[in-house]
């Protein structure tokens, strides 16, 4: 049963007007019970209003994530430019060192090589020193075999 024809049910039952009052605020609780407050409801104003506020925050928080973006680009294109410059710094040192070491290199091995001549010269000069010993030696024993030839002799 609908709640108008309730309370006309009601007040048709009722005598006096003080019971068709108690009846009559009775159905106005039940009502604002089952409805909400009238302020409380938002108007199509409202939810206008509301969606243009949101639309002029997403808007705004739009042009700042845009705006950071842009930053972030910049701050990363910087530290890209940085690293650059400091590989390319790198790289020249690298290669200075490399060539100084390559010098380097070069004179222990020209060291070496000067080193490696005077030890051939010094070891032909103890074997020519030697070989003479040993000739002389074997003169002086050819002249000692024929001395003893000569004195033993027949």
């Amino acid at each position: 049963m609908s709640a108008a024809f309730d309370l006309y049910t009601k007040l048709k039952h009722t005598s006096s007007d003080e019971e068709r009052a108690e009846v009559i605020a009775q159905a106005f609780d039940a009502l604002e019970a089952r409805f909400p407050q009238l302020n409380d409801l938002a108007t199509q104003g409202h939810v206008r209003e509301a969606e243009l506020r949101l639309q002029k925050e997403i808007k705004e928080v739009e042009a700042r994530l845009k705006k950071d973006i842009k930053d972030v680009e910049l701050q990363i294109m910087e530290v890209e430019a940085r690293l650059q410059k400091d590989i390319k710094e790198l790289e020249a040192r690298l290669q200075k060192d490399i060539k100084a070491l390559e010098l380097q290199i070069k004179e222990v091995d020209a060291r070496l090589q000067e080193r490696i001549s005077q030890l051939e010269v010094s070891l032909h000069q103890a074997l020519a020193a030697q070989t003479r010993w040993l000739i002389g030696g074997l003169a002086i024993l050819g002249v000692v075999l024929k001395l003893a030839d000569v004195l033993i002799g027949p």
